[in-house]
């Protein structure tokens, strides 16, 4: 039986890849194009195309934060992730005025 695998991001190339789970063996994966290391971003993750500046600009702000892309035990998607710059701002702003962690802020589904 094939082993499962998930994704990893290199946000300068703006590429997606899959591969298998990291073990404790493993060493930090890095870019076939540019060398940089990748970023493991879960199972659940679907790519932007890699023309859509906004988007990646838009998931790059979430992997900083520490917004990642797992499933959950359920076997349901991650949950909400803003799509938008726009919808970034708006959770950003509202975790300055309440304190709030900013990965808390961005996987909130509505603002209240």
């Amino acid at each position: 039986m094939a082993h499962a695998k998930t994704s990893y991001v290199c946000l300068p190339c703006r590429a997606s890849y899959k591969q298998r789970y990291p073990s404790c063996y493993d060493h930090d994966r890095v870019c076939p194009r540019c060398a940089e290391p990748l970023i493991h971003v879960g199972s659940a993750f679907a790519a932007p195309k890699r023309r859509d500046t906004a988007a990646w600009r838009t998931l790059s702000v979430l992997l900083h934060a520490g917004v990642r892309f797992h499933k959950s035990c359920c076997g349901f998607g991650p949950g909400y992730r803003p799509r938008t710059l726009r919808e970034v701002r708006e959770r950003m702003d509202y975790a300055r005025a309440t304190g709030e962690p900013f990965a808390r802020a961005l996987v909130r589904p509505e603002l209240p």
